[in-house]
């Protein structure tokens, strides 16, 4: 059997659904992003999210975790605007945007799908809005990303980079205040991924004693490990007292449900 020179190489278009991806990737490169953990003892969450009678998924129990701790420390819910004179500026509510694959015929695609003010949201509805954008169809939920998918390129980048550098009340709809992305489900961590809001949330999985390495990635610019490191210490103190009570209510409510008749 003869041993080729070289590889051969084929090549493609890239792939419509790597457009935006790409751009946030590119962008995102141009913050001074610094990652800290913490490891959490979320043995009493899990308990509590196995006897609720509606299955919860840790992703909403860490996105309304968050974003109670983002409304205590509203440096969380601030972002930098880049101009002649820097500004910072804050959001009165959090938006939670949440990195989500999608099947996508043979391919899968990353999307991102936006929640306004998930403090204030039952665990129930947080779930349902995970749920739904998990389940419908790609272009119900995520038509605009499709939209800008379609632009030419140095259009999707204008738009993005302005929207960064907003003060407008939309550029937290159409950004979000802080990101979530994890791949805890596979069994792994991505504890360090490109962001473009001032801070992104990650976990890994749970090992036998309930403990899990929490990530909290930052913008520099807007926040130092002391805070970044405060936050993650009451998002522990957040997720095993107000989330494991509205977890264990649920289990009250299904028992208060009388049993079907047969």
């Amino acid at each position: 059997m003869s041993i080729p020179m070289s590889p051969s190489v084929a090549t493609a278009p890239l792939p419509a659904g790597r457009r935006v991806i790409n751009d946030l990737a590119i962008i995102g490169r141009t913050i001074p992003l610094f990652p800290v953990d913490r490891e959490m003892r979320l043995a009493d969450v899990a308990e509590a999210r196995s006897t609720a009678r509606r299955r919860i998924g840790w992703t909403a129990c860490f996105m309304k975790a968050y974003a109670i701790v983002a409304s205590e420390m509203p440096l969380l819910r601030t972002w930098l605007i880049n101009g002649l004179t820097s500004r910072l500026a804050t959001a009165s509510h959090s938006v939670a945007s949440v990195a989500m694959n999608r099947a996508d015929g043979d391919a899968d695609r990353l999307f991102v799908a936006r929640l306004l003010a998930p403090e204030g949201r039952p665990l129930v509805g947080i779930q349902g809005f995970i749920d739904r954008h998990a389940t419908a169809p790609i272009q119900e939920v995520f038509f605009r990303q499709l939209d800008l998918e379609r632009m030419p390129g140095w259009l999707r980048r204008t738009i993005l980079r302005w929207n960064m550098n907003s003060s407008s009340p939309k550029r937290a709809n159409r950004i979000g205040t802080f990101s979530m992305s994890s791949l805890a489900g596979s069994g792994v961590g991505n504890h360090f991924h490109p962001t473009i809001c001032t801070t992104s949330l990650c976990q890994g999985p749970l090992d036998e004693a309930g403990r899990c390495r929490v990530t909290l990635i930052a913008d520099h610019r807007v926040l130092d490990g002391i805070t970044v490191a405060r936050a993650l210490r009451r998002l522990e103190e957040v997720l095993v007292r107000d989330i494991v009570s509205e977890l264990k209510s649920l289990k009250r409510a299904s028992n208060a449900i009388p049993p079907a008749a047969a």
